[in-house]
């Protein structure tokens, strides 16, 4: 990129294993773009520090308000945030300058004596810290006559795997696409289909972020950024953000592209809401052609939202069986 300077590009980052490993990806990546280094800025965030439990934290942008701190103070040129942590509002004065392609967005398990989901014996302990993957395991266990208690838990993945290695727990739920950023998806004993439990918005994609008045980092990141994943994930966080407004029951939701033999024409989003012990639970999903404006895309996730909503989402506002 000729007329930029050589100085080195500050990338904000979270200073656990899977932020470095994901932030060190794209630092490669924007090193390449700009031909300029990149040097990792570790920044230790609120959820970070904090040793609550996500849901009693409350959990939107703990992990993300320190690093949109450093980029406000000029501390930082860019952050790079798991899009699924970032809260649905965009502050004006920083934009998403790219959603790299998406990495798979599916929940996997871990579990003991390399058993599958449906294999855990009767009464298996399963760890989460995420009433979305409780209140989903809970309502397939119901309708499947299964045996499962979902067992609040808290900390990095080395610290989750160890609950199962230290026979604590059966199994744990994590994120496909962190165990593969840090070369652990041989350790996955399940791979959840979507039809079981629905990720986080977002899951699987990171955010790009930089300052709103920075014309040419912007154009530079643009590069890295992949249409086919915005589209999917700004209306998968539109459902998310209107529901929100209306519902405090997790979220689970998917958007995903479907293609005619070579050529992607059309989209299909999903969408959950549901008491934590699985009791209760409203899902929809609608499939259209696929949104060529962002526009599109937030209307398509409000259209799926309202629907939820009129089929009782609402209702399941504060029935968290925590």
């Amino acid at each position: 990129m000729s007329g930029m300077s050589t100085k080195a590009l500050r990338l904000g980052t979270r200073r656990s294993k899977l932020a470095m490993a994901q932030s060190g990806q794209v630092a490669e990546a924007v090193s390449q773009v700009t031909g300029r280094p990149v040097e990792l800025v570790e920044i230790t965030t609120f959820g970070d520090v904090s040793r609550e439990h996500l849901a009693q934290i409350g959990g939107t942008g703990v992990f993300v308000t320190a690093l949109r701190d450093a980029l406000a103070k000029g501390e930082v040129d860019f952050a790079v945030h798991s899009l699924k942590d970032l809260p649905t509002t965009q502050p004006e004065d920083l934009v998403l300058a790219a959603v790299p392609v998406r990495e798979d967005p599916r929940d996997v398990i871990v579990a003991r004596d390399a058993l599958k989901f449906t294999d855990l014996p009767r009464g298996a302990r399963i760890g989460t810290g995420s009433p979305r993957r409780m209140a989903q395991l809970n309502a397939y266990a119901r309708s499947h006559g299964l045996d499962i208690e979902t067992v609040p838990i808290r900390g990095n993945v080395d610290t989750r795997i160890r609950y199962v290695h230290d026979g604590e727990l059966d199994a744990v739920v994590l994120a496909a696409a962190g165990l593969s950023r840090i070369g652990r998806i041989d350790e996955v004993t399940d791979f959840l289909s979507i039809d079981t439990v629905l990720p986080a918005p977002g899951q699987g994609a990171l955010a790009i972020e930089c300052a709103a008045d920075n014309a040419s980092l912007i154009a530079a990141l643009g590069e890295l950024d992949d249409p086919f994943t915005r589209v999917a994930v700004t209306a998968e966080r539109s459902l998310l953000a209107a529901l929100e407004a209306g519902c405090s029951a997790p979220v689970g939701a998917l958007a995903d592209l479907l293609a005619d033999g070579q050529i992607v024409n059309e989209m299909r989003l999903r969408g959950v809401v549901g008491t934590t012990d699985g009791s209760r639970t409203v899902q929809l999903s609608t499939t259209g052609p696929v949104p060529e404006t962002h526009d599109g895309a937030m209307a398509l996730g409000r259209e799926l939202a309202a629907e939820m909503l009129a089929q009782g989402a609402a209702g399941l506002m504060g029935e968290r069986a925590l």
